[in-house]
């Protein structure tokens, strides 16, 4: 965590926190009560709408694909936003929490007044509410960050998918023209079946067609190749998001435990709070497991490109295996038949 052990100290705007953490609420609600998939695909649910704008010959895959990249922008801002409520809310609650410390108000009261009144703050005169909220608001905003990380990776995937876009928008003109070429050998057959243009347009469609073949291929290589990197890249920032914001609110309930909420009847006083130290010690915890967080499993590797490598690695192996089986075999036959033509030797030798 790049960031100092107190947010106190920054002017971070403190707008909008209560709305964000009434839907995080509302959201968290929902995926408890979720325990399965409840479809097995989307497109049976899906209307198969064709949108107004756009040529009329443009293909159904290229204007899906559009809207697809745009809804992948909105969702990154979604998530950009998020990150800043995020930011918002920890603030928010570091200056709380500053607040219920007696030390932190001696002007509520006036002259000789104010500490008493200040000792029935709810934070009590021990300061834990005041020390704990304060590094929970450090590891919220560790939360927020991780968050526009995620947002940073997700818009890195969305311009690899604007690859495939531009490579169909090349291809499209191949498309259009074998159309084009076909629709007059169409009309002209059902005009003129006898024209001699028909052998003129035919051998046309025949050089569009062997021209459309090399961007088709081009195109099918493309979608695949980028479609894997981008969702590759999509996928492994989820997880990498995912295991980081869980070590962040592990290190969370830790700072929890340490606050004392045994109820206290009036005339009673409270354990004073000693745990400033383990506090902090939790903090640093958090950020070493931060740092020293790697990418475990299959997937693990310094970027996407190797990543797609080491999925092939196992392909080479068993090719070798393959021939060093052979080889034994190679071996016995080898063998055998030098075995044999010693025999036949040593028989042409004993007849004569």
């Amino acid at each position: 965590m790049n960031r100092a052990l107190s947010l106190r100290s920054s002017n971070r705007s403190s707008n909008g926190g209560t709305a964000a953490s009434t839907n995080t609420a509302a959201s968290s609600t929902q995926s408890r009560s979720r325990y399965r998939f409840s479809l097995n695909s989307l497109r049976d649910r899906m209307p198969h709408s064709h949108s107004s704008s756009g040529t009329p010959h443009q293909p159904t895959l290229a204007k899906r694909l559009h809207r697809l990249i745009k809804s992948t922008n909105t969702l990154i801002a979604a998530h950009s936003t998020a990150a800043r409520e995020r930011l918002s809310i920890a603030t928010q609650l570091s200056e709380w929490g500053e607040t219920t410390h007696p030390a932190a108000a001696p002007s509520q009261g006036g002259g000789n007044g104010g500490g008493g009144g200040s000792s029935t703050n709810g934070g009590g005169d021990d300061g834990a509410i005041s020390d704990i909220s304060d590094k929970l608001g450090v590891l919220l905003s560790e939360l927020g960050e991780q968050e526009e990380t995620y947002a940073q990776r997700l818009e890195e995937g969305r311009s690899v998918l604007k690859v495939i876009r531009n490579t169909e928008r090349s291809v499209q003109p191949s498309r259009e023209g074998k159309a084009r070429i076909a629709g007059e050998i169409a009309k002209v057959k059902s005009k003129e079946p006898q024209s001699t243009r028909l052998v003129t347009l035919e051998q046309e469609l025949v050089r569009a067609e062997a021209e459309g073949l090399v961007a088709e291929a081009q195109l099918a290589n493309v979608t695949r190749q980028k479609l894997k990197e981008a969702y590759t890249a999509e996928f492994l920032a989820t997880i990498e998001r995912a295991e980081k914001q869980a070590i962040l609110a592990r290190h969370g309930l830790r700072l929890l435990q340490l606050l004392d909420d045994t109820p206290v009847v009036p005339g009673d006083v409270r354990q004073p709070y000693a745990h400033a130290s383990q506090a902090r010690q939790i903090l640093n915890d958090a950020e070493d497991d931060l740092r020293d967080w790697r990418l475990e499993g299959v997937f693990a590797g310094d970027d996407d490109r190797n990543v797609a490598v080491e999925e092939d690695v196992p392909v080479a192996p068993k090719t070798e295996e393959k021939g060093k089986q052979k080889e034994p075999r190679q071996v016995e036959q080898e063998a055998e038949t030098g075995s044999i033509a010693e025999t036949q030797d040593c028989g042409v030798r004993a007849g004569i």
